[in-house]
C-alpha cells in the first residue's frame, strides 16, 4: 500500500470506540491495535443509514498491507482519510 496519508491518519486515530462523521453522517468507530502494532482493526458503523466500513490493516507488511472486509480497498482509505472525530 503507498498510500501514506491513510496510514498517517490511521496510526493517529485513538483505539477506542468514538464518534466520528463522514460525508454529513454520524458513525460509530472502534479502532483496535492488537498483535503489539502488527495488526490494526477498524469498524465504523453509520448510525443514520445502513453503512459500515471496516478491514485490517498490517503496518509491518511491505509498506502496510489493507485487507478490507467485503468492499474496497479506496472506501477504507477514504472513509479514514476524511472523517472528523467528534469531540
Amino acid at each position: 500500500m503507498q498510500n501514506k496519508n491513510f496510514r498517517k491518519q490511521l496510526l493517529l486515530l485513538p483505539n477506542n470506540s468514538y464518534y466520528v462523521m463522514y460525508k454529513n453522517k454520524k458513525y460509530l468507530l472502534t479502532k483496535q491495535t492488537l498483535l503489539e502494532g502488527k495488526l490494526i482493526k477498524v469498524y465504523a458503523k453509520c448510525l443514520s443509514m445502513c453503512d459500515i466500513v471496516s478491514g485490517n490493516y498490517y503496518p509491518n507488511i511491505k509498506e502496510g498491507l489493507l485487507k478490507p472486509c467485503e468492499m474496497s480497498d479506496e472506501k477504507v482509505i477514504h472513509f479514514i482519510i476524511n472523517l472528523e472525530v467528534l469531540s
